[in-house]
């Protein structure tokens, strides 16, 4: 419950504040230092990747869609990344899946708020 209660207030401070981020994403990427908008633009791909796709927070589509190539959803994001860089997905699956694979040895795939015991490793 103390989980629930702490997510749903995390949620309610930001949505707000996603939304804002997020057009300050299109605004940078449009007319500003590009480099500055690529980091919000991961941290929109891991939280889509998360919520949607229902991966790991720490991975983006594409990395998640090569892990799950036999799945429809994946092929369709492999062929549609394919277009813009060959094996994309692949290549993102090789630069990511040593940090999810080190996360998930640390367990911090695990709940952690109002969890009696949490023993890190």
């Amino acid at each position: 419950m103390k989980e629930k209660l702490a997510g749903t207030i995390l949620l309610c401070a930001l949505v707000p504040l996603a939304i804002i981020g997020y057009i300050y994403i299109a605004i940078v990427g449009t007319f500003g230092d590009p480099s500055r908008a690529r980091q919000g633009v991961r941290a929109l791909d891991h939280f889509v990747n998360a919520t949607i796709f229902n991966g790991y927070a720490w991975e983006s589509v594409s990395s998640h869609a090569w892990r799950m190539r036999h799945k429809r959803w994946a092929k369709i994001v492999i062929y549609i990344t394919d277009k813009f860089q060959k094996n994309h997905c692949q290549r993102a699956n090789k630069r990511e899946q040593p940090i999810i694979d080190l996360m998930l040895s640390r367990r911090l795939n695990e709940q952690t708020i109002g969890k009696k015991e949490y023993n890190r490793r």
